[in-house]
């Protein structure tokens, strides 16, 4: 509730006109600077008292009380504080050096109150939906912009920390990414540690080798276990090798139970797509260099994507599984799904690290070329009027459902602020 207060304060939504409990006119000529960490609520606010101006921090809270609750009574830090704004006045407060503490008393305003409450308690995952009409097009439009831009920032830092944590190693880095890419959501985290355990140097040495790829890549993710009644030839050699460039390299495998299964196809499921990640690997991983060279032109980026897979995963889905399959390469969607979510950000996050602007804003313009997402999210926000015409839009849609409607931060998102703002004033 005190978070709410602040919100009212910082917004300048006080309703009737502020005055303290003494009766003094308050007027807020800056409601300062919200402060996140320890000590006053605002820094360098400016309010009038009366006929005096003052400047100073500003404390909120629920009740008058909690002042002492609090322990800012004996607390120096809050000497500097000029006004106590609180939703309840049940008692006068003193510094520490026994001076009285102004104290106004914050009523909420009707409309907002109401707006808030179907917001905060409502019981729809989008809370704003019924009311989503009544936001400006221009309003809607550049808070979209900026939630677009907000999840390409959001996906770079991953690359960016995956970066620092390698050694600041671009190949490395785009490795991991492409791993993760392919995990497409259900096995994200799973792709990304086993990229993260394998080290380019040593795949670079078997990369004339797809066998020795492949059992490098199965054993760490902990798919190789030669006590498994699996009486494959195939299972069985990748073991025997596993066992072999484990001991060497020093290597240990995965949980094997890290990865998922439910409601996947077979042609999708992890086997298949490590069999994937480690083609990426033959004749050395160079998709970095291809992913620079082609300037983020979507056909040239395709064909690096449509990586068929040969021999025993030409009709396996799993080990001594066989399934046939209509393609052996990616879908299109699936292409498209590695372009949003691996190298446009790869590219933003690029341009960040070499301050090269040119090749930060080919991530976005990527996404704004690529068709838009088709998944219940971006589905969800159609039926409730707002289009994605491109990729870029269906990102900002995702980050709009996920950061902010299912952390239920309406007082951070602007389309909740904006319908609050107008109650308010009713």
């Amino acid at each position: 509730m005190e978070a709410l207060y602040q919100y009212l304060w910082r917004h300048r939504l006080m309703g009737r006109r502020l005055s303290t409990v003494g009766g003094e006119e308050v007027r807020v000529i800056d409601p300062g600077v919200l402060n996140t960490d320890a000590g006053p609520d605002f820094f360098n606010a400016k309010v009038r008292i009366g006929s005096q101006q003052w400047a100073g921090n500003i404390e909120i809270h629920v009740k008058a009380s909690d002042w002492y609750r609090h322990g800012h009574d004996r607390d120096p830090a809050y000497g500097n504080v000029i006004l106590h704004v609180v939703g309840v006045s049940d008692r006068e407060v003193f510094k520490s050096d026994g001076t009285r503490l102004p104290q106004a008393e914050l009523t909420l305003p009707e409309g907002f109150f109401r707006t808030y409450r179907e917001l905060h308690d409502g019981l729809l995952s989008v809370r704003c939906a019924p009311r989503l009409r009544e936001l400006s097009v221009l309003n809607v439009a550049d808070w979209l912009e900026t939630l677009g831009v907000e999840r390409m920032q959001t996906k770079a830092e991953r690359i960016l920390s995956v970066y620092r944590g390698c050694g600041c190693d671009w190949r490395q880095t785009c490795f991991v990414a492409l791993a993760r890419g392919l995990g497409f959501g259900l096995n994200s985290d799973p792709f990304e540690m086993l990229a993260r355990s394998v080290d380019l140097k040593y795949a670079g040495r078997h990369s004339d080798n797809p066998f020795q790829l492949q059992a490098l890549l199965f054993g760490q993710a902990g798919m190789l276990d030669p006590t498994r009644f699996i009486f494959d030839e195939y299972y069985q050699g990748m073991c025997r090798e596993y066992f072999f460039l484990a001991r060497k390299y020093g290597m240990r495998p995965m949980r094997p139970d890290l990865w998922k299964y439910a409601r996947t196809r077979p042609q999708n499921f992890p086997h298949r797509r490590i069999a994937l990640l480690a083609r990426f690997l033959e004749g050395g991983f160079s998709l970095f260099s291809a992913i620079k060279d082609a300037g983020g032109d979507g056909d040239r980026l395709r064909p690096v994507f449509r990586m068929p897979l040969e021999g025993y995963w030409h009709d396996h889905s799993s080990f001594d599984v066989v399934s046939r399959f209509p393609s052996d390469v990616l879908s299109e969607a699936s292409i498209d799904l590695l372009l949003i979510n691996t190298v446009a950000p790869l590219y933003y996050a690029y341009g960040v690290v070499t301050g090269d602007a040119e090749a930060g804003s080919l991530g976005l313009d990527i996404q704004s070329r690529l068709p838009a997402e088709r998944n219940t999210i971006v589905r969800h926000w159609e039926d409730l009027g707002l289009k994605a015409g491109d990729a870029f839009r269906s990102q900002a849609l995702i980050q709009l459902r996920k950061e902010y409607c299912d952390r239920k931060k309406c007082l951070y998102c602007r389309f909740g602020h904006q319908l609050l703002r107008r109650d308010a004033a009713m």
